[in-house]
């Protein structure tokens, strides 16, 4: 896989800044196409009866029919679906599978290998073919997964914030499930990938509760990142939630940590070129609690080092974390222009960092103008991304003697000979 184009911790500000409202016209159709990530539900294991929060869903089906709705973030000429047996220790018997893209038609069938059914192995996952129901931008899909036998549960997505259904027998052809009971948690898919124009590419967002949704309006996909995916689908970019409540970076909490999860959850995503890492606070937060009374707060250093394990792995877009650490990119608080903003011109350890459309460009710190890091007295670390800041509004002198008629002279203290008299 190529390496990803920009890491951002929650640096939402560089993204958003290009992006456009939602309902613009979408770009002119192109003869090329490719597949991108379109929608994302990161696989949990399923934890027993003793854990503080109830699972929402039975200890296994049999015979029957889990159907749950999915908004992604781009459309196109094709769709496949991903379903997964992540945490399984049995083999995983689909017998059908169906996508409805219009409420009230009948949904069309999915294939696996050109059969209707297929059996995932323990730990692995599997891609349907590829199905010719064009979708567009932001449009929901009803997927539909019939078990033929008894399948105990051991995968699931805890927290959907979405209503699905499960119903007796293989109702995957039916517009309506008869005899359903409901739940918030979903089951079987994992990820939904669209053949999409080029350019298209996704952006995915690792994180925890915060990501995933946690106290967002039921059924109405008021995730964070769902209002992110509306702004930047008119620049042919997908946002992908690979977010789980009560996740962390450095230990399995809900869910496998960020790290142990990167690869599946990020770079094995089709057409990945960013990542938005937004997790930590359950690292810090659970220690001495009910979720891990035993266990210690993780240390500053140990934070910081498993950020820089994040950096390093999206800069390479490996499993591995052999790239150099300093050529991750650091941004200090820069102008539009690209000139170092005031409050950034004296941040030693910090290389100077001009913003790319599609990759950054590192800098070393002996190429930064000013002071050397070696002067500083401070390392240079990285595998961190800083906010941009608006540039500062000019202080004006106030003193009515320099004015014109008694007025404020109006003139800027940086200009030469500042009367100093600022506020």
């Amino acid at each position: 896989m190529n390496p990803l184009t920009r890491f951002a911790t929650g640096a939402l500000l560089a993204l958003g800044a290009t992006s456009a409202t939602a309902g613009t016209a979408p770009p002119p159709p192109s003869a090329a196409t490719q597949w991108v990530a379109s929608w994302q539900a990161s696989p949990q294991p399923v934890w027993d009866a003793a854990f503080l929060f109830p699972t929402g869903i039975p200890t296994a089906l049999d015979q029957q029919t889990f159907r749950q709705t999915a908004r992604i973030s781009l459309g196109g000429a094709r769709l496949r679906v991903r379903l997964s047996n992540a945490y399984g220790s049995t083999p995983l018997r689909i017998g059908a599978v169906s996508v409805g893209t219009v409420p009230g038609a009948t949904p069309v069938a999915l294939s696996f290998a050109g059969q209707a059914g297929t059996v995932i192995a323990p730990g692995q996952d599997v891609l349907s073919d590829p199905l010719a129901v064009p979708t567009t931008d932001g449009q929901s899909v009803q997927v539909s997964v019939y078990v033929p036998g008894r399948t105990p549960l051991q995968t699931f997505h805890w927290d959907g914030r979405q209503t699905s259904t499960l119903a007796p027998g293989n109702q995957t052809a039916r517009a309506i499930l008869h005899d359903g009971s409901s739940t918030t948690a979903r089951l079987f898919l994992t990820g939904i990938e669209v053949d999409a124009p080029t350019p298209a590419r996704s952006v995915v967002v690792i994180g925890d509760s915060i990501t995933d949704g946690a106290s967002a309006s039921l059924d109405r996909d008021q995730r964070w990142t769902d209002h992110l995916a509306m702004r930047l689908a008119v620049q042919r970019v997908a946002v992908v939630n690979a977010g789980i409540s009560g996740g962390r970076l450095l230990r399995d909490g809900m869910g496998q940590s960020a790290l142990a999860r990167l690869q599946r959850d990020v770079f094995d995503q089709a057409g990945v070129a960013s990542v938005i890492v937004l997790i930590g606070i359950n690292d810090i937060s659970w220690p001495g609690t009910a979720f891990a009374r035993d266990q210690p707060p993780p240390t500053l250093a140990e934070l910081q080092e498993g950020y820089r394990r994040l950096a390093r792995r999206a800069w390479t877009g490996t499993a591995g974390a052999g790239s150099d650490p300093d050529a991750v990119c650091r941004r200090p608080a820069r102008h539009p222009a690209g000139r170092l903003l005031p409050a950034a011109q004296g941040r030693a350890a910090r290389p100077a960092q001009r913003l790319a459309a599609q990759r950054c460009q590192p800098v070393r710190p002996s190429d930064r103008p000013g002071r050397s890091a070696a002067r500083s007295g401070r390392p240079f670390t990285a595998g961190r991304c800083l906010r941009l800041r608006r540039p500062p509004s000019p202080r004006r002198c106030r003193q009515p003697r320099h004015g014109r008629g008694g007025g404020p002279c109006g003139r800027a203290a940086a200009d030469a000979g500042g009367c100093g008299a600022v506020k």
